[in-house]
């Protein structure tokens, strides 16, 4: 099969573009001449993004959660777009710490709205305009948690396995169009996913703050969201259907292959030893 053509200078849609890797795809891609659609319930942060770009840009207060303003905003974008389409990353996403045993099933509900049922949302709206065009990427965020579930993210796991299945269902239902379905799975991406999450107390009984959780998850971190929106962007163009994001997620990848029962003990040792963290970038 040939290479897809790149989307490079092309336009593209992004939410959850108000920070992160969002805000990193965004600004890769307007530097290198793609008009850019962006998307973000952060009205300020999305603005900051705008103001930092300098190519053409629409930007849309959004929240991701509602299937009818997905729709307005797709419609939005079809009179925008300067060029076809080339490609949507669904990219919006929160978190939640808990354990199953005391979780608050309004915040499982809160996560899976944004983390799961925006992408559907996302890709529904926007797919339409893709198949018309008779080529694209629906580019949907999951994460090294949609390949491993993981202790006191079970909300997160169970939204990101939704994400994995339902892209590669779709990629299955495109088999032979140009349209394509791609799948990204960040490993640790240094953002502020984790000082936004809903935490309602340490799930592990060490009574550690909110802040004390983010600053740990922070440290162990592995790759910068400049860095992941390389890669993605790689990715895409390479005409990749999953897309692995950092030196983590391919450790993830690996051991859902080889230990899919009893990858956690090996994580839980691997955490264990000194990082060579220079070493693994």
């Amino acid at each position: 099969m040939s290479r897809p053509r790149s989307i490079t200078g092309r336009p593209v849609v992004i939410t959850g573009a108000a920070s992160g890797i969002g805000r990193a795809l965004a600004t890769r891609l307007s530097r290198l001449g793609s008009p850019v659609a962006l998307a973000d319930v952060d009205e300020d942060g999305l603005k900051a993004t705008a103001a930092a770009l300098h190519g053409r840009v629409l930007t849309r207060v959004l929240d991701v959660r509602d299937a009818a303003d997905q729709l307005r905003f797709a419609d939005e974008v079809r009179a925008w777009l300067p060029a076809p389409l080339a490609a949507v990353f669904n990219n919006a996403g929160v978190a939640v710490t808990s354990s199953v045993l005391d979780a608050v099933p309004e915040d499982d509900d809160w996560l899976h709205d944004i983390n799961f049922r925006g992408v559907v949302h996302g890709t529904r709206a926007f797919l339409p305009i893709l198949v018309e065009q008779g080529e694209g990427a629906i580019v949907n965020t999951s994460s090294v948690f949609g390949l491993l579930g993981m202790p006191y993210q079970s909300a997160y796991c169970a939204a990101k396995f939704a994400v994995r299945g339902f892209t590669e269902s779709l990629r299955q239902e495109l088999a032979g169009s140009a349209v394509r379905a791609v799948t990204v799975h960040p490993g640790g991406i240094t953002t502020n996913i984790a000082r936004n999450a809903r935490v309602r107390r340490d799930p592990t009984g060490l009574g550690r703050t909110k802040e004390e959780m983010a600053a740990q998850f922070e440290a162990v971190t592995m790759t910068s969201p400049d860095r992941a929106a390389a890669i993605i962007h790689t990715g895409v163009d390479r005409g990749k259907a999953r897309i692995l994001v950092g030196p983590d997620a391919y450790l993830f990848d690996a051991l859902a292959r080889i230990t899919p029962t009893h990858y956690n003990a090996v994580l839980s040792r691997l955490m264990k030893r000194p990082r060579r963290t220079e070493a693994l970038r």
